[in-house]
């Protein structure tokens, strides 16, 4: 006898519908549950004011993706040598995400990274840019927004999940969270930051 069914011809048939049953209703209930986190769409917030090192006004494109899984941003100048960034599948991720991925990415051209050779992928050159766009996100979100410092852990959950579904080691991200942490304490205003970078980088 298995789950009070005797071991029969016609019992086991009966055992078979039922795990066949529970196995479909199993899929079903997962695939609604990832439909319903893979479909969710959440309203596009206002580009921030955006300057770079030149004193030229970044503009900001929105770029829709059916495919994409989360939001990403890219900063680089367009064919027409106009500062630009790119806001990819913003509708993929709450306030606080795209609010960084901007503002991180408005840092690159505050900076002067885009005007400067691309750094090899994963070069600690490259971590340092990265880290310093992160910093400058921070400092602009904890001086600029309402409840900046909840927003700024908002993002870090949205960072993690976006990280890890990328493959990311945890050590990764909790270097990342690490630096985003101490700017967040740093007693200094974005601009202050800024122009110590572009003096050290010698562009001031």
């Amino acid at each position: 006898m298995l789950f009070g069914i005797k071991c029969t011809r016609k019992g086991i048939r009966t055992i078979m519908k039922l795990i066949i049953t529970t196995l479909i209703i199993m899929f079903f209930a997962t695939w609604t549950a990832w439909a319903q986190n893979n479909l969710e769409q959440f309203e596009i917030v206002t580009p921030p004011v955006c300057v770079n090192n030149k004193g030229e006004t970044v503009q900001f494109v929105k770029k829709l993706s059916q495919k994409a899984s989360f939001s990403a941003g890219m900063a680089k100048r367009n064919k027409k040598r106009v500062p630009t960034i790119y806001r990819f599948s913003y509708e993929k991720s709450p306030k606080a995400m795209q609010r960084f991925i901007d503002l991180h990415e408005c840092a690159h051209h505050q900076t002067g990274d885009v005007d400067r050779p691309l750094p090899p992928q994963n070069s600690p050159l490259q971590m340092m840019n990265e880290s310093i766009a992160d910093c400058i996100a921070t400092l602009r979100i904890r001086d600029e927004d309402k409840n900046g410092e909840a927003l700024i852990l908002d993002a870090l959950l949205e960072i993690n999940k976006t990280m890890s579904s990328l493959g990311f080691p945890d050590s990764s991200f909790n270097s990342r969270k690490s630096n985003i942490s101490n700017c967040l304490k740093k007693d200094v205003s974005a601009e202050t930051f800024i122009l110590g970078v572009l003096k050290q980088r010698e562009f001031k």
